[in-house]
């Protein structure tokens, strides 16, 4: 009993000894927390934003944290994000990705290749395909749309509008990309909205291993019913799934996943594909709702268009300013990287810093270029005309330290691994706001409504999700 209390002592002592590490003059500014092992990990995944400013004020653009016994490196100068987004030799993306697709999805991919993926998707998200995809989207949008609004054109009917645009987009994006027509064999899109909002709620909690044992059961529980309600999609072409997903599935039994691993997969793609736009479309229309002169000049512009013009590429300065800005201020995603080989990080004001081989890069447009008062006056404010300059072009301008900035805002991410599917994105939620304005009289149920606030938690996940809602009421809005 001594000799194995002695051997768990000495087995602590060099684990401590092993990942307790000192800062060498090469190394950016270390800060490991006061809790031994689990670091900052607490404060980092409580509220990710106030932490990395916290330690941005005193650190400067480039610190290393320890977080749960990983030592992450956040580098937060825009003029230097190149230097991480276009080194794929020392630094890799598809570790992480891998950690967070067990964790979320329970999913593994031994033979995956994110390459021949990525030329895959571009084949059906780019050009042609992408007309065609934004076509059936608008048809899908359209008959939701219209299925949700009260029969009498008289009746308001009051709702949430984070629920209002998630659910229509969602059940849209389910229908467009995984589940056919609507009335067919294919899944009912309301059933999968439902349970996928309850994976939704989980998914932070899963990504980061801090599930509570009920948690835990609840989403297994969830995951197999999300399992068994996809596995038809996208397995024979009468299922009417999108061409994409039928090559997705194509390219996952030339790996070699089974049928088992498939049906994750396609978890993983639904939360890929629809996890963003609903929340995204919820901002843009609190925003406009409750900033009376930019929800005009929206209006202003949607009028001068015809809903057949939607299916392909259609000039909307001011529609784009107010999304831009929109995710300036609510997409808020980390890009991250594992050090694979030591690599000596050249910054843009020349200094010069060692990244260790088994650390992790993280970097964070929210806190700069987004939220970065010297980038974008007022930045926690909503101005819709942002990225316009005064002859209504669009503005690509902006500035750091005296020098133009090529990242001003990254929502999409950047690089080789930048979204592919940003103009569908893009394309959807216009179409959805331009029905919304063309067809609906909408209002805040309480016209001095603010927006709500961000649930913290979910900083580093895509875009932001409100705690609470903000209430509405909608009509058809009468053709007379």
């Amino acid at each position: 009993m001594i000799w194995t209390i002695f051997l768990l002592v000495q087995a602590v002592l060099l684990y401590f000894f092993v990942t307790n590490r000192s800062r060498s003059k090469s190394d950016p500014p270390l800060d490991k927390g006061v809790i031994p092992w689990l670091g900052h990990a607490l404060e980092f995944g409580k509220d990710a934003y106030k932490f990395l400013n916290r330690m941005k004020l005193k650190h400067g653009n480039i610190f290393t944290v320890r977080v749960a016994g990983r030592y992450v490196t956040v580098l937060l100068d825009p003029h230097s994000y190149d230097a991480v987004i276009n080194d794929s030799h020392s630094l890799d993306f598809s570790r992480y990705a891998q950690v967070l697709m067990e964790r979320i999805f329970n999913l593994r991919l031994p033979h995956h290749q994110p390459a021949k993926e990525k030329t895959m998707m571009k084949k059906h998200f780019l050009g042609m395909n992408l007309s065609a995809l934004t076509s059936t989207s608008s048809r899908h949008l359209q008959a939701l749309l219209k299925a949700e609004m009260p029969q009498n054109q008289k009746d308001w009917k009051e709702e949430g509008l984070f629920n209002f645009s998630y659910s229509l987009l969602f059940k849209a994006g389910y229908l467009t990309l995984f589940g056919g027509e609507q009335n067919n064999n294919s899944t009912d899109p309301s059933s999968i909205y439902e349970e996928y909002k309850k994976f939704d709620g989980l998914l932070t909690k899963m990504a980061r291993g801090t599930l509570k044992p009920e948690e835990k059961r609840k989403a297994q529980s969830v995951r197999l019913r999300l399992w068994e309600l996809l596995a038809p999609a996208g397995l024979t072409e009468d299922m009417g799934a999108s061409p994409w997903l039928q090559a997705y599935r194509r390219l996952l039994q030339e790996e070699g996943a089974d049928e088992e691993t498939q049906k994750k997969a396609v978890l993983m793609q639904l939360w890929a594909t629809q996890g963003n736009v609903g929340p995204a479309a919820f901002w843009l229309l609190g925003y406009l709702l409750t900033n009376p002169e930019a929800l005009t000049a929206v209006k202003r512009e949607m009028e001068t268009l015809e809903t057949s013009l939607l299916d392909r590429p259609v000039n909307t300065p001011v529609f784009d300013s107010a999304l831009e800005e929109t995710l300036r201020l609510t997409a808020a995603p980390f890009i991250t990287r594992e050090v694979v080989q030591e690599k000596t990080l050249h910054m843009a004001d020349g200094q010069e810093y060692l990244l260790r081989k088994g650390d992790r890069v993280c970097l964070f447009p929210f806190s700069s270029p987004q939220m970065d008062p010297e980038i974008h006056l007022e930045p926690q404010k909503f101005k819709y005309d942002r990225f316009l300059n005064e002859d209504g072009s669009v503005k690509r301008d902006f500035y750091k330290g005296g020098r133009r900035l090529k990242y001003y805002t990254m929502p999409w991410g950047a690089g080789t691994n930048g979204c592919v599917g940003k103009q569908f994105a893009i394309n959807t939620i216009r179409q959805f706001v331009y029905m919304v304005l063309t067809n609906c009289d909408l209002e805040l149920c309480d016209p001095n409504a603010q927006m709500p606030e961000v649930n913290a938690s979910r900083y580093g996940f895509g875009m932001l999700q409100p705690v609470g809602d903000l209430l509405v009421r909608y009509k058809l809005r009468s053709t007379h």
